[in-house]
């Protein structure tokens, strides 16, 4: 069976269209998006259990449409240095978190060593546990970063220790947990929660939370 023949309340886990609320109207200079409520929290939603990662046996790759594949372990990774990203963080949830700090390698690093072949045009993100995301490439070059640590701290597990892909523009399901991949692709294709009835785009700014038709 198809996944967008199976019924909504199996494609839509977290949240649907009609469990939506109300938020109040901040106006247009707020940072907080429409449909958004402000928490000075950090909710740990995940789908499923935390996995439990070793880092004796991490590996980081990097692969698909690229002139040079890429394994790091560990101890390889943390030796590409840390750079800190101040960001917001909106959740499909509909809490947003204001100026949340990161520290971390950003995306375009990475892409530095691995040198994108002409064609590449999007990523998939793929994690521990089976869970993938989706973005576009250049996207992920302008704003993408592996954050290890988040104020300051190491990643708790239910946040996505020891790495996870930040990418502030998009709802947070795009910000993958325990990352441990990147394919480069030419041709676009459905995550995890992308094939389950949330939005390809997830731009918070125009509340893209489901697939259009489950929203008419």
């Amino acid at each position: 069976m198809c996944i967008r023949d199976r019924p909504l309340r199996y494609q839509l886990n977290l949240k649907r269209p009609d469990q939506i609320k109300k938020a109040p109207n901040l106006g247009p200079e707020s940072k907080v998006p429409p449909g958004q409520f402000l928490t000075t929290k950090f909710p740990e939603l995940t789908y499923g259990s935390a996995p439990n990662v070793d880092l004796a046996t991490w590996i980081f790759r990097v692969f698909g449409l690229v002139n040079q594949e890429i394994e790091l372990d560990w101890e390889s990774f943390s030796n590409l240095g840390w750079t800190t990203l101040d960001a917001d963080f909106h959740c499909v949830t509909q809490w947003s978190a204001l100026d949340q700090t990161w520290d971390g390698v950003p995306f375009r690093q990475l892409m530095d060593m691995a040198r994108p072949k002409a064609e590449a045009r999007f990523i998939m993100a793929y994690c521990f546990g089976g869970y993938t995301t989706n973005l576009p490439l250049d996207m992920a070059l302008e704003e993408g970063f592996l954050a290890h640590k988040h104020g300051g701290e190491p990643l708790g597990q239910g946040h996505g220790w020891p790495l996870r892909l930040i990418v502030p523009s998009r709802y947070g399901w795009k910000s993958a947990k325990w990352i441990n991949g990147i394919e480069l692709m030419n041709e676009d294709k459905p995550g995890f929660w992308e094939e389950r009835g949330y939005n390809n785009d997830a731009d918070p700014w125009k509340e893209e939370r489901f697939w259009p038709e489950l929203t008419k």
